[in-house]
């Protein structure tokens, strides 16, 4: 449970400005290490430089400290990341790592740490995946029984994100004798090495004993990560959770961790499966009608509920049809992609409560109809035999998808698209027939009759006024 307003008004002098820190120093990194992980927008910026943190500091205290109680504080810091990190980022489990950490800074003590740290540069030395100097901190300890808990590189590499302070220190125990050149490849990741003999239970009695004194040999230590699927470690975890460190207890079942705070008793689980592809927007419309399509078959019905297209698609696709939408408008909502696109899609909804249902929009012709309705139109069809055939053609459908809508422009993939089933042949195709030269895009910049416009997703097309 989130604490209430007092909460923040004790600790206002630490809290609000920690996790701005926190949020800065996150995104330098990211600038640094995982430019990815940012949204486009806002990779340009050179978040290294010392006044761009500044004014990202500054309004991000602004815009937090307006919140009356610590769920609207998280609320608002949520849209903010929403706004400076990529889809991509959004949808990793490293994104609910850093909530997580951003969370534990609601404990005083460990927000008055973040709350007035200097401001970072790239070539900061001790910069690390947290953006914080391990000298002047403190750092984690990651113990590791190899023979229960084996760990590749990208699992331990997330499992860095978790903890809130840098992962300095890594042991593994096994007996090496049986691990054939394991051993080589742990050293290589830079672990120290502890060999134990064989017998059951071994690694863990040595993890036990080395690990319960190791706050002696690191007094910075502030966390400590236990990697071990026995459940013979509780002692361990009692004995450096008295001795003031926090304890995770990490577990593996699949491709899942599983992930105990033994300071808190909170478990989360993260899965290691990797992230799905966004599709390019021509590939999301495609599948959206594909699925439609499907489902009209099966419920022998035009009419279909929006949630249960946006069921089938995260069961098909493993993503959800907002994670998509978001990525390529950052403005939109999830239904607003077939909203606004009429000439693909109807929505209908009788009212505010009632559920929303969509069709494809198209002709459907009876059965016995159709081979002659099909033939009769596409006789109807002018020839594209020049230019001026060309951009008529293209003219006339940009006219048709903008009649019904507020924008009176079009996604450049769309219009091929929407060519492509009029004319039943690709823009590629009709540009080496006639020996045009260059491709689609510069087709378009040549011609005084369309304005071409570049967008942070793709590439708009709008008529020219006459």
């Amino acid at each position: 449970m989130f604490e209430q307003i007092s909460t923040i008004q004790d600790n206002g002098t630490s809290l609000v400005p920690a996790i701005s820190h926190y949020v800065c120093r996150t995104l330098v990194n990211f600038h640094y290490q995982y430019p990815h992980w940012i949204n486009p927008r806002y990779r340009q910026i050179p978040w290294q430089q010392a006044e761009y943190q500044s004014s990202l500091i500054r309004q991000l205290n602004q815009g937090l400290s307006q919140a009356r109680h610590q769920e609207a504080l998280f609320v608002k810091l949520k849209t903010y990341l929403n706004r400076l990190l990529s889809a991509e980022f959004l949808c990793s489990p490293e994104y609910q790592a850093l909530i997580t950490k951003l969370e534990q800074l609601s404990d005083p003590d460990i927000a008055v740490l973040f709350a007035n740290y200097p401001f970072v540069e790239k070539s900061s030395p001790q910069l690390l995946f947290n953006g914080i100097n391990s000298r002047e901190i403190g750092i984690s300890i990651l113990l590791l029984d190899v023979e229960n808990l084996p760990l590749d590189l990208e699992t331990e590499k997330f499992l860095e994100t978790i903890c809130l302070y840098p992962v300095q220190i890594k042991v593994a125990f096994a007996n090496w004798r049986s691990m054939g050149k394991k051993d080589l490849e742990y050293h290589q990741r830079g672990y120290q090495l502890i060999h134990v003999p064989p017998g059951k239970d071994s690694a863990d009695l040595k993890m036990s004993t080395v690990g319960s004194s190791i706050f002696v040999h690191y007094p910075t230590a502030k966390e400590v990560l236990v990697c071990s699927s026995d459940q013979g470690l509780t002692h361990l975890c009692n004995t450096l959770q008295n001795h003031g460190l926090t304890v995770y207890q990490v577990s593996k079942n699949k491709s899942k961790i599983i992930v105990l705070n033994t300071r808190t008793a909170q478990i989360n689980t993260y899965s290691l499966a990797p992230v799905p592809q966004i599709p390019t927007l021509d590939q999301f419309i495609t599948q959206l009608q594909e699925i439609i399509k499907i489902e009209q078959k099966r419920s022998h019905c035009q009419w279909i509920k929006l949630n249960r297209v946006a069921l089938l698609y995260k069961e098909t696709y493993h993503l959800t049809i907002s994670q998509v939408v978001t990525s390529h408008f950052s403005d939109y909502q999830a239904r607003d992609i077939f909203i606004k696109n009429p000439h693909l899609f109807v929505v209908h909804q009788s009212s505010e409560k009632s559920p929303s249902y969509v069709t494809l929009f198209e002709i459907q012709p009876s059965l016995t109809q159709t081979t002659a309705l099909t033939e009769a139109e596409f006789s109807q069809l002018p020839v594209i035999e020049s230019l001026d055939d060309l951009e008529n053609a293209l003219i006339e459908i940009i006219q048709e998808l903008t009649l019904n809508s507020p924008d009176d422009h079009v996604s450049l993939s769309i219009l091929g698209s929407q060519f492509n089933r009029k004319y039943g042949v690709s823009i590629t195709q009709i540009i080496k027939k006639l020996r045009l030269g260059g491709n689609f895009q510069k087709l378009l910049h040549l011609s005084h009759s369309f304005n071409l416009e570049k967008t942070e997703k793709d590439w708009r097309v709008k008529l020219n006024s006459p």
